[in-house]
């Protein structure tokens, strides 16, 4: 039985609690503190070391939900949880007051990691007003990133049907002959 190790980064408010949450199959394990700097303008809490949460698929195996904190103070997270990990799902809140330099920030902090593994990108909170669309991401990865430019998709954190989908694409980047079981 293989364990699988899934990372899920982003910024402050894009969604990475919620998203382990929607998708794990046992109750997150998550260090939330109050939020006590320019963090608390946005939510009440936040992550400070990571979340957890596991996902059971079939045949016994295993997937394991990894969530860095958000904020920058607490990025020397992202490598440790990164240590192991599989792929990147990461998250950009299109609400956010710059959301393309987030999406630039945290490409090229996980630059090493992405190159050696993959990453599926999830646009969060496009339900808001916001200039930018999915296009004006896909052609900012692509000024960043080698080609092939990975998936993007547009997603609710939420629900548990769009996380699985941002995970299924990042596994069949990693192995594009995996069937749908």
């Amino acid at each position: 039985m293989r364990h699988n190790k899934i990372i899920f980064s982003g910024t402050v408010g894009a969604g990475k609690s919620t998203a382990i949450a929607a998708l794990s199959d046992i109750v997150p394990v998550s260090t939330e503190a109050v939020a006590t700097d320019d963090t608390a303008k946005i939510k009440k809490s936040t992550t400070v070391a990571m979340d957890y949460g596991l996902l059971y698929l079939p045949g016994g195996e295993k997937v394991m939900l990894y969530g860095t904190p958000g904020q920058e103070r607490f990025s020397f997270m992202w490598n440790i949880l990164a240590e192991g990990g599989i792929g990147l799902v990461l998250l950009v809140n299109n609400a956010a007051p710059d959301p393309l330099h987030s999406l630039e920030k945290y490409l090229l902090a996980f630059k090493t990691f992405i190159a050696n593994t993959a990453v599926a990108i999830g646009v969060t909170h496009m339900d808001k007003p916001s200039p930018i669309g999915l296009a004006d991401y896909r052609r900012k990865v692509a000024e960043i990133t080698k080609p092939p430019v990975p998936a993007i998709f547009r997603v609710d954190a939420r629900r548990r049907d769009d996380v699985a989908m941002l995970v299924k694409a990042l596994l069949y980047t990693l192995n594009p002959g995996l069937s749908e079981s």
